[in-house]
């Protein structure tokens, strides 16, 4: 089957027909509601530029599967090359839509268990990677869209899995059956999962003894029997119901998140890839983590650019561009931007081959680039904001500029630099406001925080990775430390001259 175009890839998540609810109500026609359809558009970004021979180098890959050309979200990785392009790619659809594609946290759960499988049936004697295998070429050769689950509700963060007083704070098999399981809980934050064909499903954490039921991944699509999902709401969502533009700030492009419920779902055994091996968790877990923090160095980055460059326009139509601490400020602003595409560079340029022949990047410099991301968006945009002025924030709305009566003292008392129309000057504002505050905030500066793991998970896996008794290793070589004690060849400096 050919890569699906932008209007097909809307019309099959369409004919889906999903359970969605928001607001108290389930939502019918989803695919053109206004809060909901500008993250199908982006989305559907995915799809167009990989329509583009300008962009076929970032947006393409060749299938080691099946030596065709397919969209670059379903590819398993295998080279360092590869994993350079995803993060210019995913820069490159951060600057198209200003906003959180979603398409990203699919391709870097389709890579972590491919290896992960493969890993697993060389210890286990499984069959699980033959499984995931035929899996990828199919999600290859229909070009769908796959959401993976990994972060589930977890109820009392201090106890495991199957030490809570509701089982079903993790997702967890309730029956296995001869022709497959029955699965029952829920998977929280999921980004695109609205917009997505299937979904694949991993654990959350590291298993232990007891908890066999937890460990569990497997793929279903999106719209099996027993799933529902609740869609999340963002800052300022509300705007794109009134049916204006102005005071949206990016009106077309959107992110979306949802909570997604298993209620006794069946997965056949040809779709599930680890059930009860507590030992290869931890890994499954690690490794998602770690393509998802590499991720980032891109996404955001593609963001920021489109904030920097909003932030330079304002300076302008405030008539301002030439000021000293202007120039300095949009500076350290594209420093820090720069700093995090460098980090999702190194840590592909760094990558290595695994067993099951797919490419993982470097864990630890993709550990840094995510905790770096937790830190530098947040400055960017208060930079932004200090450049946007308090205007951003006490602006009248669209309406106001609409009415007879107030719409001429807006255009009035709102101008900037003469030559630049009023209206300009708001929507650059409201830009910068979507982007810092509003629904933008939640695929930037709100997700630089928490997605892919908190701070602190990241910081764990520096001090895992960062092989610190080497580093003792080299200073006590060069300290010269642990040789016997050569007192005589000690000598005693001069006596200073008197």
């Amino acid at each position: 089957m050919a890569l699906k175009t932008p209007r097909e890839f809307i019309q099959t998540i369409a004919d889906l027909d999903l359970e969605i609810y928001m607001f108290g109500e389930r939502v019918k026609d989803y695919v053109d509601h206004p809060i909901i359809r500008p993250s199908l558009n982006c989305m559907a970004m995915t799809y167009e530029l990989a329509q583009y021979p300008e962009y076929e180098d970032l947006m393409l890959a060749t299938s080691h599967l099946t030596g065709k050309k397919v969209n670059r979200f379903t590819h398993i990785h295998q080279s360092t090359d590869d994993l350079v392009k995803k993060v210019k790619m995913q820069r490159l659809l951060g600057q198209k839509t200003g906003s959180c594609f979603q398409r990203c946290v699919g391709m870097d759960a389709l890579n972590a268990v491919w290896s992960v499988t493969y890993d697993c049936d060389q210890a286990k004697g499984t069959d699980y990677h033959e499984r995931f295998t035929k899996y990828v070429q199919y999600i290859q050769d229909n070009d769908l869209v796959v959401d993976g689950a990994m972060t589930d509700p977890k109820g009392d963060r201090g106890k495991a899995p199957s030490q809570q007083e509701d089982p079903d704070m993790y997702v967890h098999v309730v029956e296995r059956r001869d022709d497959g399981i029955v699965v029952r809980g829920a998977k929280a934050h999921q980004t695109g999962a609205c917009n997505s064909h299937e979904i694949l499903v991993m654990p959350t954490v590291a298993m232990r003894a007891g908890d066999e039921d937890y460990a569990v991944s497997f793929s279903t699509p999106a719209n099996t029997k027993g799933i529902s999902y609740i869609y999340g709401r963002q800052s300022c969502d509300t705007r794109k119901l009134e049916g204006n533009d102005l005071d949206v700030g990016n009106a077309r492009f959107g992110g979306q998140e949802a909570l997604v419920v298993f209620d006794d779902v069946f997965i056949p055994w040809e779709r599930v890839y680890l059930c009860g091996e507590i030992e290869f968790s931890g890994a499954l877990v690690e490794r998602f983590a770690g393509y998802h923090r590499q991720s980032y160095g891109g996404c955001k980055v593609g963001v920021g650019d489109v904030l920097i460059g909003a932030a330079a326009l304002a300076a302008d139509m405030n008539g301002v561009p030439r000021a000293s601490h202007i120039k300095d400020k949009i500076i350290e602003m594209t420093h820090l931007n720069e700093t995090l595409f460098s980090c999702g560079i190194a840590c592909s340029s760094e990558g290595h081959r695994t067993p099951s022949g797919n490419y993982e990047i470097d864990l630890l410099l993709a550990n840094v680039c995510k905790q770096n991301i937790t830190r530098f968006p947040y400055e960017i945009a208060r930079l932004a904001e200090d450049l946007a002025g308090g205007l951003m924030v006490t602006m009248p709305a669209a309406q106001d500029l609409a009415s007879e009566k107030t719409g001429p003292l807006i255009e009035k008392y709102l101008v900037g630099v003469c030559d630049t129309p009023t209206l300009d000057r708001m929507r650059v504002l409201r830009l910068i406001e979507n982007l810092t505050l509003g629904t933008a905030a939640v695929g930037y500066r709100t997700e630089s925080m928490h997605g892919a793991g908190s701070p602190q998970a990241q910081r764990i896996m520096i001090a895992r990775q960062s092989n610190l008794d080497h580093k003792k290793e080299l200073a006590r070589a060069l300290a010269q430390t642990g040789r016997p004690w050569e007192k005589a060849k000690l000598t005693r400096p001069a006596a200073a001259a008197k």
